[in-house]
């Protein structure tokens, strides 16, 4: 399972990139939004430091807005994809930058229709939520799994990327299902490394090295 990291802060980028456990980049407005800078000067500034697919979003609700909006951000680099919300317009928008060659990021999905029909107008990639449906008392994992079952079934080239992952558990039982790709934030990658076994498996051989290092 690949991992992208949720965020539009450099800085959380490149220690991820240091780690050498991420290919790839989503953002969304909020994201943007929080790090109070222009949206181009970021996703530039993240292309100069990740080499995989940069996702970014349209903040239009119309197919002409949205695929406009497409154009001019896939000409900020190579490997941009843009994020479309799955609402009908943006169907048509999946549809139509598909045949421009523009790759895509159906968001907000949360259900399997959803999904379906993303995959089917041409999306490169499907993103339905976890904890977002988990926050209203459905289990999101549930989702994941049918939208895995569904695309298993017809062979959809479209990949799942597993979204609003809100812990470590999360990582792991989408990992199971299959998906292609889980989108975390930089904290939730640090927890993903932690076990108290580890830490105090680490110490116990430092302190019994102490005891031999200078003999």
């Amino acid at each position: 399972m690949k991992l992208f990291l949720d965020t539009a802060n450099v800085e959380e980028i490149r220690q991820a990139v240091e780690l050498g456990v991420i290919c790839g980049v989503t953002t969304n407005p909020t994201l943007i939004a929080r790090e109070g800078r222009n949206f181009k000067e970021v996703i530039t500034e993240i292309a100069g430091i990740i080499d995989g697919p940069i996702s970014a979003e349209v903040v239009s609700v119309t197919k002409e807005e949205m695929v406009k909006e497409a154009q001019e951000m896939a000409k900020i680099h190579k490997n941009i994809v843009v994020k479309i919300p799955l609402i009908p317009e943006g169907l048509k928008a999946i549809n139509e930058l598909s045949k421009r060659g523009i790759k895509t990021n159906a968001t907000l999905i949360f259900t399997v229709n959803q999904a379906i029909l993303a995959a089917n107008a041409g999306a490169t990639y499907v993103s339905p939520f976890i904890g977002r449906l988990d926050d209203i008392s459905h289990d999101g994992m549930d989702l994941i799994a049918d939208v895995c079952q569904a695309f298993a079934n017809y062979a959809y080239d479209t990949e799942i990327i597993a979204a609003s992952v809100r812990d470590p558990i999360h990582v792991a039982q989408a990992a199971k299902l299959g998906v292609d790709i889980a989108t975390v934030p930089y904290k939730l990658i640090l927890q993903m490394a932690k076990h108290p076994l580890t830490d105090l498996g680490l110490a116990a051989f430092l302190k019994d090295w102490e005891k031999v290092k200078d003999k």
